[in-house]
């Protein structure tokens, strides 16, 4: 894809997003099951209805913007984070250590969310995307109490 103006560049962040998305929805099932603590299997399976309730309001915002269709693309940035995740359920016994380390993993994914909905919503503000930014919004600050959330948990884990 071509990135030439500011609209190219939210198209191109918002299919990757999208991408990301889809590919923490097949991940985390899998987070939950390698996990010991019931807190942090909780917080997975509650953050895997958040993220198909993201999914749901990416294509509100494609309908609720006109000029915006979605590339299909490949987020390579959470493939690669995926791929550690399972690395980690792959090399580490489960208990208190894969745990901490499945923590980590999940909070290296909401950073790279909370970085990419934030560059999106100031795109969509810079664009003129009022309902686009407000959506957007949202699901910044669902990544960013997930986050909190974790840190939480590992806070409290023994």
């Amino acid at each position: 894809m071509s990135i030439k103006t500011l609209e190219d560049m939210f198209i191109h962040d918002l299919s990757d997003v999208y991408s990301a998305e889809k590919q923490i929805s097949r991940a985390l099932p899998k987070l939950a099951r390698a996990a010991s603590d019931e807190n942090l299997i909780e917080a997975f399976k509650t953050h895997l209805e958040e993220t198909q309730g993201q999914i749901e309001r990416l294509d509100q915002l494609v309908e609720a913007t006109p000029e915006v269709r979605i590339k299909r693309m490949k987020c390579h940035a959470m493939e690669g984070l995926v791929e550690e995740a399972q690395e980690i359920i792959d090399s580490v016994e489960k208990g208190v250590v894969r745990d901490a380390g499945l923590i980590g993993a999940a909070q290296k994914v909401e950073h790279y969310e909370i970085a990419a909905y934030g560059t999106l919503r100031a795109l969509a503000q810079k664009l003129g995307y009022t309902e686009a930014a407000r959506l957007l919004e949202e699901t910044l600050q669902e990544e960013k109490a997930t986050d909190e959330k974790l840190t939480l948990i590992a806070e409290k884990a023994q």
